[in-house]
């Protein structure tokens, strides 16, 4: 809704999906009165995995995530990581694939994830990225990640790592 409202900026965003037949079924679901605004991108990338306005531009790349993130050369401003659980989908929680992650953004990117998991976290920080914990009311305490430093509160991962010896990052 943020960019809806509020973004000056054209808004890109490249989604890859592994699951043709859930993209497919996004024009059948049955959607709050929240997503009214959205109902024709939508439908449209339900169809045609491509749409674009004045105001955006989203792709959805049909296929591995790993496999459109070695293909890309599109440089990310923001990275949303929500790949599932990192005990559910470990292939897209791993420190070769934050490194290739991580070659993509820009220097003043963030990467936002739901997950706190030790093993994630410990895998943005080998890979050169700063590690935040992102708290606040009415959501779920989340990570932040990036080049450089951000007014959130510093996740010490090397304390953790020594408060936890046995926990390593995920490795493919």
């Amino acid at each position: 809704m943020y960019a809806l409202k509020e973004s000056r900026k054209k808004v890109t965003i490249y989604s890859p999906e592994f699951d043709e037949e859930l993209v497919r079924s996004l024009k059948e679901f049955h959607y709050p009165n929240e997503f009214t605004p959205f109902s024709k991108i939508i439908q449209t990338l339900s169809q045609d995995q491509v749409y674009e306005d004045e105001q955006f531009k989203i792709e959805v790349y049909l296929g591995d995530a790993r496999a459109f993130i070695k293909e890309t050369e599109v440089k990310f401003d923001v990275v949303y990581q929500d790949a599932f659980s990192p005990s559910t989908n470990p292939i897209l929680w791993t420190k070769e694939y934050f490194r290739d992650i991580a070659a993509l953004m820009k220097e003043d990117a963030i990467l936002t994830t739901y997950s706190t998991a030790l093993k994630t976290r410990i895998a943005l920080e080998e890979n050169g990225l700063k590690v935040y914990l992102h708290k606040g009311e009415n959501f779920r305490n989340a990570t932040l990640a990036s080049k450089g430093e951000l007014p959130y509160e510093r996740v010490d991962v090397k304390h953790k790592m020594n408060c936890n010896p046995d926990i390593n990052s995920l490795r493919d």
